[in-house]
């Protein structure tokens, strides 16, 4: 029998910070090419963790993290990563901060790994014209990141990461910091972007609605250790009028009581240990 081969895997992963105080211990999960995911929990439950090994840049102690079928033992240039504090670059302006990462692609070459054979390298201009435009920036290209709003900075990394054509987007708390009417807008576009190019979405947040108005489905994380996934299905996750049916607000509250569920859990496990 064929294995299927699921866009995002994890196979027995185990993770831990200190001995004896695993994260996720034995953790199974899986997603399908195309899905939008949020994954909801308090802090410090491994949602930022679980990021990380997917992007690369963290390896389980045991078991294996796969993406499209392919072991993941270092960041994948094909996995787009957008971070919290944006991660920008101060002294670069929005323009060079959105040409950066097909600067280095043309130096090491595609996989990140190798230089080129050749001294041809792809020309930027026209891609990344095209990001700012399509992310609503070209106006403030010449900026420098404290020069602009917190919108601008956030659109402007969204536009670094899906210059390089991502096939996955991994988003880390990307609205925290905005205001409301922002962080709604910026949600829209995302989902937008996510159609348009056929993306693989992760997100974490701590925010139940954001989680709930994103995720097509919600991995609901409590404190650790994770042994098992627990999933909330929400199909009618994306449409901008989703935010105004009484059902979004049901769908918050059955992944409110599915997080307290989870820390009950726990709670009553470490009853029985003690």
């Amino acid at each position: 029998m064929q294995h299927v081969v699921h866009m995002i895997e994890l196979r027995e992963v185990t993770f831990a910070y200190a001995p004896g105080q695993p994260v996720f211990e034995r953790f199974n999960w899986s997603v399908e090419r195309g899905e939008t995911w949020a994954v909801v929990g308090a802090s410090g439950g491994g949602k930022s963790t679980l990021l990380m090994m997917l992007a690369g840049l963290r390896r389980p102690l045991a078991g294996q993290v796969l993406i499209d079928g392919q072991l993941i033992v270092r960041p994948r240039p094909r996995t787009g990563l957008v971070l919290q504090d944006y991660g920008l670059l101060p002294w670069a302006t929005v323009e060079q901060n959105v040409a950066l990462g097909l600067k280095l692609r043309n130096y090491y070459g595609p996989d990140g790994r190798h230089a080129p054979t050749d001294h041809i390298t792809r020309p930027i201009t026209q891609q990344v014209d095209f990001w700012l435009k399509r992310l609503g920036i070209d106006a403030v290209r010449k900026r420098f990141p404290a020069q602009i709003s917190g919108g601008q900075r956030q659109r402007a990394a969204i536009a670094r990461t899906l210059v390089l054509e991502p096939d996955v987007l991994l988003m880390d708390e990307p609205f925290a910091a905005l205001d409301a009417v922002t962080r709604e807008d910026l949600q829209n576009l995302t989902l937008e972007l996510q159609r348009e190019q056929s993306l693989t979405l992760v997100m974490v947040t701590h925010n139940i609605e954001d989680a709930v108005f994103l995720g097509q489905r919600i991995l609901v994380l409590g404190r650790p250790p994770h042994t098992r996934p627990l999933v909330v299905d929400n199909p009618s996750a994306g449409s901008a009028a989703w935010r105004m049916r009484p059902e979004f607000y049901e769908k918050c509250a059955e992944v409110r009581g599915a997080l307290l569920e989870q820390e009950a859990h726990l709670d009553r496990r470490s009853d029985r240990l003690f």
